[in-house]
This record gives structure tokens, sequence and C-alpha cells, in this order.
């Protein structure tokens, strides 16, 4: 297992930057490293200020679950075993998609968070910048 360096995360950045501009949508993109902590940031311009925070947080929620925070939105919903999960962790755990684990040989050894579009438009971001810690 590699340990997810600068470099690495520069790398996704620029990837998830790229397709962020692509389907024209300015984004706000964190990278974060196995514990959590931020590696890389990047706010691409016009991007919505509130989306900092929540990109952070997306990369964070990825990284504290293992796993997709869509998935997290579907195990949080009422009825659902979760329920309620968004509301632990000061508020920190993010519910809706755009939040992806970077994963090396199975274990989570970081995470990527994209804000600043929809859902689902920030999942497609994200998958971006996984695309392209998979091909480093």
């Amino acid at each position: 297992m590699s340990k997810l360096t600068l470099d690495t995360a520069k790398e996704i950045v620029d990837a998830a930057e790229e397709r962020a501009a692509e389907i024209d949508v300015p984004m706000c993109i964190a990278v974060t490293d196995e514990g959590g902590n931020l590696v890389a940031f990047h706010r691409m311009d016009d991007a919505l200020l509130a989306s900092i925070d929540i990109a952070r947080n997306k990369a964070y929620s990825s990284v504290a679950l293992r796993m997709e925070t869509q998935t997290i939105q579907e195990v949080s919903q009422p009825g659902e075993s979760l329920y309620g999960l968004g509301n632990t962790n000061d508020g920190r755990i993010v519910t809706f998609g755009g939040g992806l684990p970077l994963e090396d040989d199975g274990a989570v050894v970081g995470g990527v968070g994209v804000s600043g579009g929809s859902a689902d438009e920030d999942v497609d971001v994200a998958e971006a910048g996984v695309d392209a810690f998979d091909r480093s």
C-alpha cells in the first residue's frame, strides 16, 4: 500500500478540474489523506463559497466511513440503519454524492471531495479524480 503524496493529490485535482471545465461547472476540489487531513485543495474561479467546506467534508466523510458519500446518503435516510448519521462528527458527515474514497490494494488511503454542481455533476468530477489516482 502506498501513501497519498502531494504530487498525486495535485494530479487528482488537475484531472477533476479538467472534467469540471469540460462540463462547464466551477467546482471546489479537496483531497485528503487516510486520516481525513487536507492534502490539496483547489477552488475554481466562480465556484460557490459554500462549496469550500462541502468539498472538504465530502472528502473527510468518504475516508471516515470508507464509502462514497452517495452510499452514505442511501443508508442515512429515514427508516434506514444509519438514519441521523449526518448529524454526527460535528456535522462533518456529508450525506449526498461527490465524495469518494481513494483505495490502494483494498485499503482507503485518502478521499476526494467535489462540490459546486448537482450531486450527479459532483460525482462525475470526483470520479475523474479517482481515475487519475488509479492511473498513478
